[in-house]
């Protein structure tokens, strides 16, 4: 392991504020802080201040607000009109053409940008580490030419791989096309699909409405100086000194992964991660088969999907217990609490959810197939059914069956009782897809997850003072 590098001008963090892309650099700044590595500073908006908090150790990390929260540049603010549009269950295309188009306020994300430049401008650090889809942070990055580092939260393959035809990509030729939920190994009717699924995602690209939104997103750019030249996702990795990716190549499906992409496995801080909470601890610890389920902060459940959960919880009583975690904004859709089965435990907020991964009792996690839950179920050992929510939680449902670890849904529109019911029961009952996720693992433990994620940053020539870093090879 490096020992730590004492960098001639701070590190800084930026991130949106989704748990799904802020979570895992919280974990990697919490450990340069342990490391006890100075001009640590983090920002985010304003309502993570507390969360930037508890990461100062043997060094401080300093929170730096980009102000409140602005709906629309985040999905946790979309209206239920664009919800809806998004969450389209019977097309994955129209899915995520939906998601293309969603319309981030240009004006919002500037002023973003102008708090952060202002930042940067007192503190000049020295590398910038970035949510990968943090579009302005990487812009500015760009604009005031200091190094950065991406953070990537997903499937290596959804990274480099090309959306259309023609594009430029690191998968092979018929690799299936990003966020199209297809196996590897696909039929004709399939091969077909891809194909038109990257044509029709080129074609939204170039739509008239899509095309005069990017225009006006350059005069409002223009108008600040900003030349937004660089549009390919591909181009801002090639230009970034390292990208983190937080998975590991056997989760995927094979292709040559660049040197500049280095999968180090998903961030897990130092457990446990919270105080327990009594009860919940001991109503674990009683219960040797538990099925934990949740479905990520973006889920809007309707009274029908909530019935029916509750439904296959009663029919997994006398087998197992099934803990699950709905906000409590959402719990007014149970049934009256006196006619919930009794293996069936609703908690609106739990102290810490690797803790509860963590648990030998657990025995298999039911999601929505979002990446962070993906990897940090199988970190722990745990096999998997999945509900696809949207966009690219259809490619991860696929390769966990593909892989052995977990199955699917049949329908991602609803949850069926019937079939919900059997999906969990053969995947308790088949000691094989615990034992491949198990495998997984130890895989992921010996990525080194945070470790490696660190000791790469701290090994970057740009910390060490000697100008522009060189690629890791």
């Amino acid at each position: 392991m490096a020992e730590p590098t004492e960098p001639a001008r701070p590190i800084l963090f930026a991130s949106y504020p989704d748990s799904g892309l802020l979570n895992p650099l919280l974990v990697l700044a919490g450990e340069l802080a342990r490391r006890g590595v100075p001009g640590l500073v983090f920002a985010t908006d304003e309502h993570r201040r507390a969360d930037v908090a508890d990461l100062s150790a043997a060094s401080e990390v300093e929170f730096l607000s980009l102000g409140e929260e602005v709906a629309g540049l985040s999905p946790t603010g979309w209206d239920d009109e664009t919800y809806r549009a998004v969450m389209n269950e019977t097309s994955r295309i129209r899915s995520l053409q939906a998601f293309l188009r969603q319309s981030q306020d240009p004006h919002a994300m500037v002023a973003k940008y102008q708090v952060l430049e202002r930042a940067v401008e007192r503190t000049r650090p020295a590398l910038m580490v970035l949510d990968a889809f943090c579009g302005y942070a990487v812009d500015l990055a760009l604009t005031k030419g200091i190094p950065f580092v991406l953070s990537v939260p997903f499937l290596a393959s959804n990274m480099v791989s090309a959306a259309g035809l023609g594009g430029r990509s690191f998968t092979p030729r018929g690799f299936p096309t990003p966020r199209s939920g297809l196996p590897l190994r696909m039929n004709l009717r399939q091969r077909v699909t891809n194909q038109l699924f990257r044509l029709r995602t080129m074609a939204t690209f170039a739509s008239p409405a899509m095309l005069r939104r990017m225009r006006y997103e350059d005069a409002v750019w223009a108008e600040i100086g900003v030349t937004r030249s660089i549009r390919n996702p591909m181009d801002k990795l090639e230009r970034a000194e390292l990208a983190l990716c937080y998975s590991i190549a056997d989760l995927d499906y094979p292709f040559t992964v660049p040197d500049w992409l280095r999968l180090t496995g998903p961030m897990i801080p130092p457990l446990p991660q919270a105080p327990p909470d009594p009860g919940l601890t001991a109503w674990l610890d009683a219960h040797e088969s538990i099925v934990y389920q949740a479905f990520g902060t973006l889920m809007r459940f309707s009274r029908d999907e909530v019935e029916a959960l509750v439904e296959v919880a009663r029919r997994l009583d006398g087998r197992h217990h099934v803990l699950w975690k709905l906000p409590a904004g959402q719990q007014h859709l149970l049934p009256p609490r006196d006619t919930l089965p009794p293996n069936l435990r609703v908690e609106s907020w739990l102290p810490s959810q690797l803790d509860v991964l963590a648990h030998p009792h657990v025995r298999l996690f039911f999601n929505h197939a979002g990446s962070n839950s993906f990897h940090e179920g199988l970190f722990f050992g745990k096999p998997q059914v999945m509900w696809p929510l949207f966009v690219d939680c259809y490619d991860i449902a696929v390769r966990v069956e593909d892989h052995g670890i977990g199955l699917r849904l049949n329908r991602t529109d609803t949850v069926e009782p019937d079939d919900a019911t059997d999906k969990l029961t053969r995947v308790l009952a088949d000691p094989s897809y615990r034992e491949r996720a198990e495998r997984m693992a130890a895989l992921m433990s010996a990525a080194g997850g945070r470790h490696a994620a660190a000791d790469l940053l701290l090994e970057l020539p740009v910390l060490e003072g000697s100008g522009q870093g060189t690629r890791m090879s």
